[in-house]
């Protein structure tokens, strides 16, 4: 959890960026491959698709591949198939291999979020899922806020998948992939007293 604390407001953005991450992050922990790609609700997402999809989220700009949508929300078939394949990891990738980039960017993203201007304008492109089919001018603030919606969202799909895998909660898989102790609240994943408790 992101404490309570007097931080200025980039670094608070950056802190509630990286609280998320570390949840995503740590509903991968102690999964085997097969594990990873295992979708076991009514949905098709998987922990090893959604650290996948992360990882394209949380791209820097210049290593962003996927979907390019031009004002009028147009986007081709190609590059929309492209993206779904985002959702998944794929025969030739590793979950160890998708959480390698993930960390390098968490820890590039975190550090970028820090050193922005919370009121620096920027263009924003067309969502057309969303309606949107232009592009918009907004301030930074606003796709940080984003970003933490967004990033929220993908750990709590993670928190219901990963308790369907193997019962384990995000509080207890963060204290075990981050070396934490136990709290009066919960023990690290994998401790006595944790394993389906």
């Amino acid at each position: 959890m992101y404490a309570p604390t007097s931080h200025d407001e980039a670094t608070g953005y950056a802190e509630y960026v990286d609280q998320q991450l570390e949840a995503l992050r740590a509903s991968a922990f102690g999964l085997t491959e097969e594990q990873a790609r295992a979708t076991p609700t009514r949905s098709a997402l998987s922990i090893g698709g959604l650290i996948k999809h992360t990882n394209h989220v949380i791209a820097p700009p210049e290593e962003k591949q996927g979907m390019e949508i031009r004002d009028g929300g147009e986007i081709s078939p190609a590059a929309y198939a492209a993206f779904m394949d985002g959702f998944a990891l794929r025969d030739d990738e590793t979950l160890d291999g998708a959480l390698e980039l993930f960390d390098r960017r968490r820890t590039a993203l975190v550090e970028w979020i820090r050193g922005c201007d919370p009121d620096a304008e920027q263009t924003v492109p067309p969502a057309p899922w969303y309606g949107l089919m232009n592009s918009s001018r907004a301030r930074m603030r606003y796709s940080f806020g984003h970003l933490i919606e967004e990033l929220a969202r993908h750990a709590g799909h993670a928190d219901i998948i990963r308790e369907q895998i193997d019962g384990a909660t995000t509080l207890e898989l963060v204290l075990a992939d981050t070396g934490r102790p136990a709290t009066p609240f919960a023990r690290p994943w994998g401790t006595p007293q944790s394993v389906g408790s």
